[in-house]
């Protein structure tokens, strides 16, 4: 099911980091699927066609997964009796060409191969793994159960550096199966360059204004369905300016409560509202009086300003 794509041992980092771009790894599948909190689908896209640099979601996080992954495996086998044996081969799906894997190693018990994968995590996220695997792990495994072609997974975390655990997956093509057409779907953006999808994300305003950096002076007629837009656009921002309008309400009668106080305490809460002093530069004085200065330091900056008429 699975052909070796490249040998780890051989990768520098930065071959490394190619290669994950010719495809789809497991850690990219939570993301795709729209439950990742550390990255979007767009700035996913964005890396795998280049236009972003590739980044670890922490850095720091996974330089320590990949110093304790030793002493995961150890403790693993030392509790189960399960042997691990290193897996230094980067997959590829002989089908799904698009689908990579690479994993921690591998081990057979008595039901037959699986894939083994340490993590680390600190204690804050301590209660995401007291019911199981969390749900981004879930699909790396199946991700991986599906390019490697074997049946189980186990994932073992080290949490807080002091508490260990450890659980078996099995193989469910109720979550491969649409998630290869996820994935998939994902993957023809890539290949065609297209974006998958624009939404109010910081990913995709980065993208729009460094796609179209310049204006052509132009207009252009556009299609009609672009009327039910402009309605909710324009819906969207009366809501907001109501709330804002709200917020700002309900925040001046706790400041008429405070008074000339600081602080205020109810319940378990606390309600502040301090002296705050900054400094800012006069542009206009400095302009006025110091215009030699004031040009040497001066900048122009260039960008879209957006309306609707």
């Amino acid at each position: 099911m699975s052909n070796i794509l490249a040998d780890k041992r051989e990768l520098n980092y930065g071959s490394w980091l190619e290669f994950r771009n010719k495809g789809i790894e497991g850690p990219d599948v939570s993301i795709i699927c729209g439950i990742s909190k550390f990255k979007s689908v767009m700035q996913l896209w964005m890396e795998k066609t280049g236009i972003l640099p590739l980044e670890s979601t922490d850095a720091e996080a996974a330089y320590w997964d990949t110093v304790l992954e030793p002493l995961v495996k150890k403790e693993f086998t030392n509790r189960t009796g399960l042997k691990i044996c290193k897996h230094n081969a980067m997959m590829q799906h002989s089908k799904h060409v698009f689908m990579l894997a690479n994993v921690d190693g591998i081990l057979k018990d008595k039901e037959g191969m699986a894939i083994f994968e340490a993590k680390t995590a600190s204690e804050y996220k301590s209660d995401q793994w007291k019911h199981g695997v969390p749900p981004e792990y879930q699909l790396q495994a199946q991700h991986c159960m599906e390019v490697i072609g074997y049946n189980k997974a186990y994932i073992a975390v080290l949490i807080g550096g002091n508490k260990f655990v450890y659980y078996g997956v099995k193989r469910d093509n109720n979550i491969i199966n649409p998630m290869i057409k996820m994935e998939q779907k994902f993957w023809e953006h890539v290949k065609n360059r297209t974006p998958p999808g624009i939404d109010g994300l910081d990913d995709s305003t980065e993208y729009l204004n460094n796609l179209f950096q310049g204006s052509s002076h132009t207009s252009i007629i556009l299609p009609e369905s672009t009327m039910d837009i402009i309605r909710d656009y324009e819906e969207t921002t009366e809501h907001i300016k109501n709330l804002t309008d709200h917020k700002e309400e309900l925040a001046n009668k706790m400041k008429f409560l405070l008074k000339e106080n600081e602080e205020g305490i109810v319940g378990n809460r606390k309600i502040k509202w301090i002296s705050v002093q900054n400094e800012r530069l006069d542009q206009k004085k400095l302009r006025n009086e110091l215009p030699e200065i004031y040009g040497k330091y001066v900048t122009t900056q260039s960008y879209r300003r957006f309306s609707i008429d």
